[in-house]
């Protein structure tokens, strides 16, 4: 049984796997980036929502 066939495949299907995670890893930075604008951005408006609630409060009591 000649299974020389498989040395010409292995290259081929190998590269596809390497390819894959290649692209991940390079996607890794930009999540992390954009994790940290969304988190800077939920900071802010965390600090403008307490802002309105004393805003609003303040209103209320009047």
């Amino acid at each position: 049984m000649d299974l020389s066939w498989l040395a010409l495949l292995a290259c081929p299907l190998m590269m596809l796997p390497m390819m894959l995670l290649m692209m991940k890893g390079s996607h890794s930075d930009k999540d992390h980036s954009a994790h940290q604008k969304d988190s800077d951005e939920l900071k802010a408006l965390k600090e403008q929502n307490g802002l309105l609630q004393k805003e609003l409060q303040q209103l209320k009591n009047k």
